[in-house]
């Protein structure tokens, strides 16, 4: 859907003279529902993460400051986040909503177990 909206525009001077200038813009389009990544795609952030933990070592072997490698772990610690849950979003509205749109009730009490099973699992390690 496409929008029409009135703008107003205040522009002042050195004069302090103040002039309105109105004009019409069209809004863009509302944003539609975020892609899902592949997991392929998912391997680019893997691979930059890799990079950070490769500059870590480093740091420590050149004996940096401890602040500036912390700094950088809680980075790569937050960029692994990002990317588990990019993966569960992925299983959740693609492998567990197919299964729970599908006949088999067998099969939808599966994919309801697994993710009882994860949440489970990710609760005992934080």
């Amino acid at each position: 859907m496409i929008l029409k909206a009135l703008y107003i525009f205040c522009l002042t001077y050195p004069g302090g003279v103040w002039y309105i200038k109105l004009k019409n813009k069209m809004t863009m389009k509302r944003p539609e529902k975020k892609q899902l990544m592949s997991h392929e795609q998912q391997l680019v952030y893997l691979k930059k993460i890799e990079g950070q933990v490769r500059g870590v070592q480093k740091m420590i072997k050149d004996r940096r400051y401890c602040v500036d490698i912390l700094t950088q772990l809680h980075s790569i610690i937050g960029a692994i986040s990002r990317v588990e849950s990019g993966i569960l979003r992925k299983h959740l509205e693609g492998c567990v909503a197919g299964a729970l749109k599908g006949r088999s009730e067998i099969e939808k009490q599966k994919k309801i177990d697994e993710v009882i099973d994860l949440i489970t699992k990710f609760r005992k390690t934080t």
